[in-house]
């Protein structure tokens, strides 16, 4: 796996196709690249759409002849792997802009997957905070859960951050409460994440329903029990 954002310009081609010794100042000695490394295996291009043009010329001909050259070599050395490529840009505006080679784009776009930010994912939002929440819990050596009103928040949240946001909030949520339950305030979600009050309403009904199911089935079934633990008189739980 290599960012293609994280490396300077003028260090990508060499992360990527290598050099050969004596290629520019400072190669001491032959280096293989992710391609070459990646031999029979799979090569992760993160943020493919930051990619300068010119490595961009080079990718496209090596899907197109599978065959790589490192930086101050003659060599073409065939290789035989698979690319799978990820981005946050919007590569068909980036077409537009000419950012992005079209020819490129193709070639990459054999099978797609589009992957919906979290204010699209209903009540998954629930499952990767705890999931999360599971894993923050598990480094810091601590036991907690989330209140219902936390529960609540969580699906409240647009999330503009997505998961990073999710999995950072959850963190400080289990170092920063005082309690075994996570609660709203321990989240930190400021208002400028809300969503509309006419989608809140939805969500909070979906939020309600996913908490009762799940003490439900912590207490095999039992209304008094769950009853007892949501604070809830048993007929508003039938209800």
């Amino acid at each position: 796996a290599i960012n293609c954002a994280a490396i300077p310009d003028t260090l990508l081609e060499s992360e990527l196709f290598g050099h050969e010794r004596g290629a520019f100042t400072g190669a001491h000695m032959q280096r293989k690249g992710k391609f070459e490394m990646a031999h029979q295996g799979t090569l992760f291009l993160d943020e493919i759409g930051e990619l300068p043009l010119l490595l961009q010329v080079k990718i496209l001909r090596f899907l197109q002849e599978r065959t790589v050259e490192r930086i101050g070599g003659r060599q073409l050395i065939p290789l035989d792997l698979r690319i799978i490529a990820a981005t946050n840009r919007d590569l068909k505006a980036h077409l537009e802009r000419g950012l992005f080679r079209e020819d490129l784009y193709y070639r990459l776009s054999v099978i797609r997957i589009t992957v919906p930010p979290l204010r699209e994912r209903g009540t998954d939002v629930i499952l990767l905070a705890h999931a999360f929440l599971q894993r923050a819990a598990s480094a810091q050596r601590r036991r907690v859960r989330f209140s219902a009103e936390a529960l609540k928040a969580l699906m409240a949240y647009s999330w503009p951050g997505n998961v990073r946001e999710m999995e950072n909030k959850l963190s400080r949520a289990v170092i920063m409460s005082r309690g075994r339950l996570i609660e709203p305030v321990d989240l930190d979600l400021s208002p400028v994440g809300s969503v509309q009050a006419g989608s809140l309403r939805d969500a909070r009904d979906r939020v309600e329903r996913q908490t009762l199911l799940e003490v439900l089935t912590q207490y095999r079934g039992n209304v008094s029990r769950a009853a007892r633990e949501l604070k809830v008189s048993r007929p508003t739980l039938h209800g």
